[in-house]
């Protein structure tokens, strides 16, 4: 977890924490939609795999803003 910590504060140092944040909403974003589009078009009977997907996508969404304020107020 400390790996990650460092690779955030690195991140911010260098002034790329705007496209690491816009990564991983476009991800979260995608996951997001192909929940939506698998629970609506698919003929599944499995439905928790589109609701992991938009749980996930949801979290990428929010979680990455939130990772990068709280290093900097820590930091």
């Amino acid at each position: 977890m400390d790996e990650v910590l460092e690779a955030a504060e690195m991140a911010q140092d260098a002034g790329l924490e705007g496209a690491f944040v816009w990564l991983f909403r476009i991800i979260g974003l995608l996951a997001v939609l192909a929940g939506l589009a698998l629970w609506l078009f698919a003929n599944w009977s499995l439905l928790w795999i589109p609701a992991a997907l938009i749980v996930a996508g949801v979290l990428l969404l929010a979680i990455p803003q939130l990772l990068l304020e709280l290093l900097e107020l820590a930091g």
